[in-house]
């Protein structure tokens, strides 16, 4: 937030690079939950600079929007907050509606401006009519306007999945970058000669697994990227937990100093530490 500050004021104060005239807008683009860190974005205190500095915020819930907050409408939901505070609200239906396309939410001129001036818009073809239904049904799951619990339950089993992913993985001595809430989860595999190796050992295992490296991470900072689904169970977590434990030691992986405790009289989503002998 320090950073993002700084560049505010050096963006009021020296203006445009050769001219020196003050910008018309400054606008702050953020992700809901990074792709590859598994981390949330800081909202609040985003909001706050924002209003500081009468900026404007461009939010990209691609990973959030129906996974996180109460009532699974995204970050904004999370923390609490007001989404007029936003000004622009993008998202993809590809990931929790299970479609394909997008949306861009913000006020009324912004939305007509880019119907017709937006290339995107004016030259793509419209989704067809069953993507649109399996999007509309989604959106009625998930605010529960279809007569049932089901959204609210697969909002709560994905928030019971992701801490329990997250919490065994760190027991298992694996490092693990993002908020414990985040259903995104980067298991650091560090040296780019383990990136092939991880895929392949877990392939065999028949689990087929993400892994990412340069130019998506830094070149010593490759990670395999797990998202966590509403409609895994316990056994299947379990049955992947198992066989990650298994390439974790064959391609030595634990790198963690800090090996969580599985305590059995702590609450269900606290963390022990303990110092492991090196």
């Amino acid at each position: 937030m320090q950073s993002l500050e700084k560049l505010l004021k050096d963006a009021i104060v020296y203006g445009q690079p050769r001219t020196r005239r003050p910008w018309k807008k400054i606008l702050i683009l953020v992700e809901g939950i990074y792709s590859m860190e598994g981390s949330i974005v800081r909202l609040p205190e985003v909001i706050a600079l924002k209003k500081k500095y009468k900026a404007y915020l461009y939010l990209d819930e691609a990973h959030s929007i129906g996974a996180l907050g109460p009532t699974g409408r995204g970050v904004v939901d999370y923390f609490g907050l007001d989404p007029q505070d936003v000004d622009v609200m993008m998202g993809t239906f590809t990931k929790s509606f299970g479609a394909s396309g997008g949306y861009i939410g913000g006020k009324k001129e912004l939305i007509d401006y880019l119907r017709t001036h937006s290339h995107s818009a004016v030259y793509a073809t419209s989704l067809s009519p069953p993507v649109v239904e399996q999007i509309v049904t989604s959106m009625k799951c998930i605010m529960g306007q279809d007569g049932t619990t089901l959204g609210k339950e697969c909002i709560q089993q994905l928030a019971e999945n992701t801490r329990y992913f997250r919490r065994r993985l760190k027991e298992m001595g694996f490092i693990i970058y993002g908020n414990e809430d985040s259903p995104v989860v980067p298991l650091m595999l560090y040296m780019p000669a383990k990136i092939g190796a991880f895929g392949r050992e877990m392939l065999k295992r028949n689990i087929g697994v993400v892994v990412v490296g340069f130019p998506a991470t830094p070149i010593i900072e490759s990670r395999a990227r797990f998202c966590l689904s509403a409609a895994h169970t316990k056994e299947i977590l379990d049955t992947a937990l198992k066989e990650i434990d298994e390439v974790g030691d064959l391609l030595q992986l634990k790198y963690s100093r800090h090996r969580l405790v599985p305590l059995l009289d702590r609450p269900f989503d606290e963390t022990t530490y303990e110092e492991t002998e090196d």
